[in-house]
């Protein structure tokens, strides 16, 4: 088993078609046994073949996007019309984000046109307390802010909020305005903005955030637009819960 995760991982790795020799070889392992392991996955839908190549295969999509329980697909099941919204007003990289303790996972994401260099993608992970949907999703939700605060907020970039103190009072003007903002703080060069979707019970299950290079993207320029946007997702949000429950209404005696 260890021998074939290797080989998963190496092919994660290199993100393309990768013969048997190159594969052993990052592998550390005999051509004769990741090409036999590499039929084990194979016949498991794990990897894929293409011609005397391999790529990972669909059944890795369908297990990875499971990893952090069924909310965030049936989020962005549920969402994923407004992020087009979103995309179709600004034409600017955009997201939807959940947050996972103390981290934010990235459940989708559209490619604007400019797109500036960014470490989102979809199923990454990043602190939450340098993002600006992890912002918008903290200020919400205070055990998750004081952990983050807790577990120390380490500059990424020159402009990380990195002090206890400053951050917590850039929550509280999150909470008072809905909406955050990411100048360059997770990555140099890049700057967003971002709201919190609204459940049912008033706190946020979800954040949309527009991006773009620092030196030409304007975040107050887009705000309205991902305001409007967010709140018809949180409508979204509410009324689907709103289905769920009426069937368990209805059902009792």
């Amino acid at each position: 088993m260890d021998k074939a995760l290797v080989l998963l991982k190496s092919l994660a790795e290199l993100d393309g078609e990768v013969g048997v020799s190159e594969l052993a070889r990052r592998s550390q392992l005999t051509k004769s046994t990741a090409f036999r392991l590499l039929g084990i996955l194979h016949r498991n839908d794990l990897v894929e073949r293409v011609g005397s190549n391999y790529r990972l295969g669909s059944q890795i999509f369908d297990i990875g996007t499971r990893a952090y329980g069924p909310t965030p697909l049936l989020l962005r099941e549920l969402l994923m019309p407004y992020l087009a919204d979103l995309y179709e007003l600004t034409h600017e990289t955009v997201h939807l984000a959940v947050l996972h303790g103390t981290e934010i996972v990235y459940v989708s994401k559209l490619h604007g046109h400019r797109a500036a260099h960014s470490p989102s993608h979809v199923g990454a992970r990043l602190p939450a307390y340098c993002t600006g949907v992890g912002k918008a999703l903290l200020a919400f939700d205070h055990d998750a802010a004081e952990a983050a605060t807790a577990q120390g907020l380490p500059a990424r970039t020159e402009h990380t909020l990195s002090d206890p103190d400053r951050f917590r009072a850039a929550l509280g003007r999150i909470r008072q305005d809905g909406i955050a903002y990411d100048h360059q703080e997770a990555a140099p060069g890049l700057t967003c903005v971002a709201v919190p979707v609204m459940g049912a019970t008033g706190r946020p299950v979800a954040a949309l955030s527009i991006a773009g290079a620092d030196t030409r993207f304007d975040p107050a320029r887009f705000a309205p637009a991902l305001r409007r946007v967010a709140h018809e997702a949180s409508r979204a949000v509410i009324a689907a819960r709103t289905r769920q429950r009426r069937p368990a209404a209805m059902a009792r005696p």
